[in-house]
């Protein structure tokens, strides 16, 4: 693949002497060749000349969800890599929610094998416990070898805290990374949204914070104990970005996410009752999305993730207490990420979170290879139903105002624009 980026603003805080830049970009055969202010290539080659163009080193989602194998028709692995690319990402993290479970060796290998050839690449993630089911620890040293980047029984809590202390004391052996999903069940009880004065108003169970800060808790108080690699995702109260802070002024080896929905919206949402506004954890307050922005700004919070969560019109059009959780959040990503806060903030926490993973780092010089994501930070438009690629169509992000469009990106010595 040989291609020629004209005019393009660079975006790498990591890079003084390229940031906010405008530079032509050469790629020959999947390498960046030449970066400089004005190229003229020798032979003819493919010219790409856009609006408004910048170019950042491709973009990272910790948290997606597709369908494939099992419920193919919420979003098979092809088709939801070709969204991902078209929303600027080159690396995304699936999530072990599919049917059966990919709690095996066997199963990680299918899912790297169904993805190759692809600009987007695929890292999924094995489950933690056989079956997804809570009670004997998957084939975590097999999956690792066969590429799985951590373990995590996906929006499921580790209840058994004995089960979690032997997978962290196991699993750093191998620099596994283990994953806590922040829901205390019982407390939780049958709540559905945000505790608080509109669930209150509207009538539905409510889920309090003490839930989620409760497992952080419990989770840092293990992790202080055995060591280990512990990833905590989508975290959604204030005082577990507390929680997280001082386990990391401790040195505990622990990391954090946050979904992007969880930075717009409030359960003031909730007046509608539309089910795509049901998510977990639910929307919280005004003052929890103060706090986790401060976490993001400060470090606290590692990155940010769309949670991306294809679901059936059936699992969504339903009563609100029946209707499953979930919202699909990778085509609107940056739009809202760029609303709330600055461009360069913006794609430095889209480009963060590899080494997380184990994932190789990405550079954006002269020799190494192409891994970008191309964008127009300034134009705005409304996401609609009619606009989403995505096989599924739970959004509740559709007739939202968005700020940046994205190009695609160049990765994996392919062109996807």
């Amino acid at each position: 693949m040989n291609i020629l980026l004209k005019s393009a603003t660079i975006v790498d805080k990591t890079n003084s002497k390229l940031h906010f830049k405008k530079r032509d970009i050469l790629i020959s055969n999947g390498i960046i060749e030449k970066i400089a202010p004005l190229i003229n290539p020798a032979k003819k080659i493919k010219t790409l000349s856009l609006k408004n163009l910048h170019v950042s080193k491709g973009w990272f989602d910790s948290s997606v969800s597709f369908g494939e194998p099992g419920y193919e028709e919420r979003e098979t692995i092809a088709n939801g890599l070709q969204v991902a690319g078209r929303s600027g990402f080159t690396d995304i993290v699936l999530n072990p929610n599919t049917f059966p479970v990919p709690d095996s060796s066997g199963a990680i290998v299918f899912l790297k094998n169904a993805s190759r050839g692809n600009p987007t690449r695929l890292h999924p993630l094995g489950t933690l416990t056989m079956k997804c089911e809570g009670e004997n620890l998957a084939e975590l040293y097999d999956m690792k070898n066969a590429g799985a980047v951590g373990f995590y029984d996906f929006k499921k809590s580790v209840s058994n805290s004995n089960l979690l202390k032997i997978a962290l004391q196991y699993a750093q052996d191998f620099k596994g990374l283990v994953y806590s999903f922040p829901i205390d069940k019982q407390i939780m009880g049958k709540g559905i949204v945000n505790e608080g004065v509109p669930s209150t108003r509207v009538g539905l169970k409510g889920i309090p914070s003490m839930a989620e800060e409760l497992q952080i808790a419990r989770d840092l108080f293990i992790l202080e104990y055995t060591g280990g690699y512990l990833h905590i995702p989508t975290i959604s109260t204030a005082k577990s970005v507390r929680l997280i802070n001082e386990a990391k002024k401790k040195g505990l080896d622990v990391s954090c996410s946050v979904a992007i929905h969880n930075l717009l919206f409030t359960d003031d949402v909730l007046d509608n009752f539309d089910s795509n506004y049901k998510v977990l954890p639910p929307l919280r307050t005004r003052k929890d999305i103060t706090a986790l922005l401060k976490g993001l700004k400060d470090g606290t919070i590692d990155f940010v993730t769309s949670d991306h969560t294809p679901l059936d019109i059936e699992e969504k059009r339903l009563e609100f207490d029946y209707a499953a959780y979930g919202t699909i959040g990778l085509e609107s990503a940056f739009g809202v990420l760029n609303r709330l806060l600055d461009t360069e903030t913006a794609v430095n926490l889209l480009s963060k979170g590899r080494d997380r993973f184990g994932i190789g780092p990405v550079t954006l010089e002269e020799g190494s290879l192409a891994n970008l994501s191309l964008f127009d930070p300034e134009t705005e438009y409304v996401l609609t139903k009619e606009s989403c690629a995505s096989t599924s169509k739970n959004s509740m992000f559709f007739d939202q105002k968005m700020k940046g469009k994205v190009y695609g990106i160049i990765s994996n010595n392919q062109v996807l624009v």
